[in-house]
């Protein structure tokens, strides 16, 4: 391996903060390190496929105005020279975006969405556009997952997910509306955050259910989805989602130390059974292993019934906001968004209004349990990836966070027989992402002690 190949490989390795350090210092151009992300890219994109749009002259042309604003003296945003990696369902203004949908190839916006309005004004380089699922649902991609290629990279921020994980870009923007923030990242062994929902505006994204789709991020470490996920939190009038209030300080709250060490609580989530040997193991040692830092539930009955509720609030939804599809484009769709439609275009209103009326109930039920926590934790998804590329995995731990709007954030922390990664979801009370950040980062710290 060649010096200069050896430089671009150390420099992929930093931490996002350290890299964001290095940058606004000058100790590192953003030339060089979007330099080193293209010849990742070239060496693992034939692969993992983790891009929709990816032209190496755009990032190089963006990174070399960045240089150039530095050394006028003038201010620079907090994510300045750091590439960051789009799902292809979020609008760009003059680049591709197509939904993972046949009949949207070719579709260019006119305008950026809020996010990239956002990573713009802080100085963040957009990457590219990485792989979604056919409309952000459950139709497997092209994305293979970077520890083994003969497994499933999730869905439906896969792309995503992947890019992180192979080393590509250190950081990453995503959606989820059931589980394809927490579940890809939590296959392919990197961090996932996935806020409060209504925390980052939706303006510009593709819409499959608006009573659940959450927009979130994707960094090696808590850390760094933090410092991401602080410049994209606002208030946008188009999104009524959103509410005109401050928002916390997350990087500076997740890298503060706690005033106690915190407190968990385990749960047996709905599904429970369907956990594989891993990762009941897996989590079992690190209960023993945390002590009597953790308290072991299960959830009440009621809860049995979220998942189905939740599905039924996004299928309904899913057929009105993709009726031009089922209309222009049912021969060309996969079998999962179709079947997922027909079966919301049987949603009854009675029984569509009954499942909103759901969330309010669950979370005065959590409320009492975050009474007694810093943070509940569970498993991200049943097992590691599944040996399957005609698969994205099951959410069936999900859903639930998703359904009630809460934070929740995967960490890669464990890891299966079979060598594959493994993650643990820790989850927080509504609008404290804040301090589910301060606990994740102390818990991955701890572990990997």
């Amino acid at each position: 391996m060649g010096a200069d190949m050896k430089r671009a490989e150390a420099i992929l390795a930093l931490p996002v903060l350290e890299l964001r350090d290095r940058l606004a210092s000058g100790a590192l151009s953003a030339v060089e390190l979007v330099q080193a992300c293209i010849a990742r890219i070239a060496a693992r994109e034939p692969e993992v496929q983790a891009w929709a749009w990816f032209e190496s002259d755009y990032a190089l042309e963006q990174a070399r105005a960045l240089d150039a604003l530095r050394v006028t003296g003038r201010p620079i945003g907090p994510l300045h020279g750091l590439p960051v990696g789009l799902k292809d369902i979020i609008d760009t203004a003059k680049i591709p975006t197509e939904y993972g949908c046949e009949l949207d190839r070719g579709r260019v916006p006119k305008k950026d969405a809020y996010v990239v309005e956002r990573l713009k004004a802080a100085g963040a380089i957009i990457m590219g556009k990485t792989v979604s699922t056919e409309l952000a649902y459950m139709r497997p991609s092209k994305t293979r997952n970077p520890h083994d290629p003969a497994h499933t990279a999730g869905g439906s921020s896969a792309g995503s997910a992947a890019a992180v994980a192979a080393g590509m870009i250190p950081l990453a923007v995503g959606t989820q509306t059931g589980g394809s923030v927490i579940r890809p990242a939590a296959f392919c062994g990197v961090t996932g955050f996935k806020p409060t929902f209504g925390a980052i505006p939706r303006r510009g994204v593709l819409m499959q259910s608006p009573s659940l789709d959450t927009i979130g991020v994707f960094a090696a470490d808590p850390t760094g989805t933090a410092l991401l996920a602080e410049v994209l939190f606002g208030h946008d009038a188009s999104d009524p989602a959103t509410t005109p209030t401050p928002f916390p300080r997350l990087s500076q709250t997740a890298l503060s130390k706690p005033p106690v060490k915190p407190d968990f609580v385990f749960l047996r989530l709905p599904g429970w059974e369907e956990a594989e040997p891993d990762t009941r193991d897996a989590l079992h040692e690190l209960v023993a292993a945390l002590g009597d830092k953790v308290v072991e539930l299960d959830l009440p009955a009621p809860f049995e019934a979220a998942g189905r509720e939740r599905k039924r609030i996004n299928f309904a939804e899913m057929a009105r906001y993709y009726f031009r599809y089922g209309r222009d484009a049912a021969d060309t769709l996969g079998p999962e968004v179709r079947e997922a439609m027909a079966e919301g275009e049987a949603v009854l209103a009675r029984d569509y209004l009954a499942a909103l009326d759901w969330k309010p109930v669950l979370n005065a039920a959590l409320e009492e349990i975050f009474e007694r926590c810093d943070a509940i934790l569970c498993p991200a998804a049943p097992g590691p990836a599944p040996r399957d590329v005609e698969t994205t995995g099951d959410p069936v731990f999900n859903g639930l966070w998703t359904f009630c709007g809460l934070p929740a954030i995967t960490l890669p922390l464990l890891t299966a027989s079979n060598g594959m990664p493994m993650g643990v979801q820790l989850v927080g009370a509504d609008g404290n992402d804040a301090r589910l950040l301060r606990t994740a980062r102390w818990l991955y710290e701890w572990a990997d002690q």
